[in-house]
């Protein structure tokens, strides 16, 4: 590798920080580094460092995977479940990259038109605080309705965040799966479907409603009025990941997956 980025968000506490102590780590090992503001990225890198919280890193991997450039998280965040670093130990991860002691996981995502979704694509109604009807197809074929508050249709990557909230199961980033979750459903046989990543979904509004609201990663934000189609998207999100990282553990220590409350 000889083209770095180091990506930060601005806006963050401590991120000032982190990143010039970054760019030093990598001026004592002989590395430049380009520094990018996560709202004005650039292409043309071998690595690129993401300091900041999940979202951030959510929209460094949108970016970054059309041109499927392995990214590295250093949290700022509160859960920083996509990140591999802290700032308190950021001096060993970084070391650990630049001798090649990491993996690089390729991550499927969502495609919707020209937008793409590493965690999640969540369809609502404009008529805030209403339930929506929703219909649901797979490969063209009607599964069933919903009277919602909307769907979430979730990678394995982000079946731990939004759709896990909504009660989705989570599902380990090395299966080829999505999951469609509907949020706050006004009927007890509606449940999450978990389904092949090669099947193409269709969700399509009721002819009551004007529009309809569609988020990628809970952050861009556009409408539609007849219906959405979402499928596999032809990119795929590098993550790097340490030798060390390992899926049940971030579970555990992260989301104190099976932890009794005494032990928290």
């Amino acid at each position: 590798m000889k083209n770095f980025a180091i990506c930060y968000n601005k806006s963050i506490e401590h991120s000032v920080e982190v990143m010039n102590e970054l760019k030093s780590i990598l001026a004592d090992n002989n590395y430049f580094a380009d520094v990018l503001d996560i709202d004005d990225l650039k292409r043309g890198y071998d690595f690129v460092f993401v300091i900041g919280g999940d979202g951030t890193i959510l929209k460094a991997a949108r970016f970054y995977a059309k041109t499927s450039t392995p990214i590295f998280g250093i949290n700022l965040g509160r859960l920083g479940y996509l990140s591999q670093s802290s700032k308190e130990n950021i001096q060993i991860s970084v070391q650990k990259i630049l001798q090649g002691q990491y993996r690089i996981e390729n991550r499927i995502m969502l495609q919707s038109g020209d937008k793409v979704a590493l965690n999640d694509f969540v369809v609502k109604g404009t008529t805030t605080g209403r339930t929506s009807r929703f219909s649901l197809k797979i490969n063209g074929k009607l599964i069933c309705d919903y009277l919602a508050d909307g769907i979430i249709v979730t990678t394995p990557t982000g079946s731990t965040a939004y759709g896990l909230s909504a009660g989705g199961p989570v599902i380990s980033p090395e299966l080829n799966a999505f999951v469609i979750v509907p949020i706050c459903p006004h009927t007890l046989t509606a449940r999450p479907i978990v389904i092949p990543d090669n099947e193409i979904i269709t969700i399509c509004s009721d002819k009551d409603l004007t529009n309809y609201v569609a988020s990628t990663d809970g952050q861009e934000f556009y409408e539609f009025a007849k219906e959405i189609e979402i499928k596999k998207s032809e990119y795929t999100a590098k993550l790097a990941l340490l030798d060390d990282a390992e899926f049940y553990s971030i579970l555990r220590n992260k989301l104190h997956w099976g932890i009794s409350p005494a032990n928290i």
